[in-house]
């Protein structure tokens, strides 16, 4: 049997620990997209950040999969799916969202004369 060089050994290193941060950024921003999606408070922002963190979160879920299949065609096929992810999670929340507007769908904005909470608990806190 041959042995590994301790180069290689570095490399398989290096590699797993990439795999394992590109998947550990996939699932943070996958759950950051979910919780925007939960707290927001219309159509626009929610379609906003789903769009964005759930683009980043599968994209670096697809590229820590990628990584692990090295070269093979399943990576080949991961990183074509990345792609198709990239186009049309963008253009499916534009879709969303202008639809929206084209049915009357008002965003809901904070009236000039009301403060925000924020706003609100640090006049509280200076008074």
């Amino acid at each position: 049997m041959i042995e590994p060089t301790p180069l290689q050994v570095t490399l398989e290193t290096v590699r797993f620990w990439a795999i394992v941060a590109l998947l550990g950024l996939g699932v943070f921003f996958t759950l950051v997209s979910t919780i925007g999606v939960l707290r927001l408070p219309d159509i626009y922002a929610r379609a906003h950040t789903a769009s964005q963190t759930d683009t980043l979160g599968a994209g670096f879920a697809l590229a820590g999969v990628a990584l692990a299949f090295g070269w093979q065609h399943a990576a080949v096929y991961t990183v074509l799916l990345l792609f198709f992810v990239f186009i049309t999670n963008p253009t499916a929340a534009h879709a969303i969202a202008r639809s929206a507007a084209e049915t009357g769908v008002e965003p809901i904005l904070a009236e000039e004369g009301e403060p925000d909470e924020a706003t609100a608990e640090t006049e509280g806190e200076t008074r």
